[in-house]
């Protein structure tokens, strides 16, 4: 049969080639952070750009701006993550035993953490100093993680008989502040080890004492 002008055989050729699915934006941030942490590793905040994280992604710079609106923006999600991996850990880890101990063998492997970080990935250490100076989210956020861990370590410890100390109290909400000048990152970046080891077993053994004898004079 002698086909007419006007019978054109239908395109199928859109149909025939599979579309590729589209990626969710959670995965595309992740793929974007993951890349960005790396890349900061080993070059640092100075010498990290946008446009050379998209290269290595395979996008413009403006599908990286899509979902972090600056370089800054991107640097505090990355020591967000950061954080909230290392506080993690440490919840993970958790051995059972009486409240003093854990809280001191909890401020110290936070404090040996951070001076991990300072051998073996000083640029994200740098990050974590820019980050708490600009008084950032992810600094705010630490904070706050670092409180609350103290917080439950302390509430169990008052249910356990350890301490004796008013949950709501003064002496109970400002323990993670005790520890600032073994925790904070730029505390540590200049200090000698024994001294910073000294400094947490002394601080440790305070914080404890007035948590069992809130009373004592």
């Amino acid at each position: 049969m002698t086909r007419r002008p006007d019978d054109t055989a239908p395109d199928t050729s859109s149909r025939d080639v599979p579309r590729r699915p589209r990626r969710r934006a959670e995965e595309t941030r992740d793929d974007i952070l993951a890349a960005a942490e790396e890349m900061l590793r080993q070059k640092g905040l100075g010498d990290f750009s946008i446009a050379d994280l998209a290269g290595e992604l395979g996008m413009s710079p403006a599908n990286v701006f899509k979902h972090f609106r600056s370089k800054s923006a991107l640097a505090d999600a990355i020591c967000d993550r950061h954080v909230i991996r290392m506080i993690g850990r440490f919840k993970a880890f958790d051995e059972p035993g009486p409240a003093p101990e854990r809280l001191a063998v909890a401020v110290r492997k936070m404090m040996e953490a951070h001076l991990a970080d300072i051998r073996e990935n000083p640029f994200l250490f740098e990050m974590l100093v820019v980050m708490s100076e600009a008084n950032l989210p992810s600094g705010r956020h630490y904070k706050r993680l670092i409180d609350d861990l103290f917080a439950d370590l302390v509430r169990e410890g008052i249910e356990s008989g350890a301490y004796s100390c008013d949950p709501d109290g003064d002496i109970a909400r400002q323990v993670g502040s005790a520890f600032s000048s073994v925790l904070h990152p730029i505390f540590l970046l200049h200090a000698e080890e024994a001294e910073l080891q000294a400094r947490c077993r002394g601080l440790a053994a305070l914080v404890n004492a007035a948590l069992q004898n809130p009373l004592a004079k």
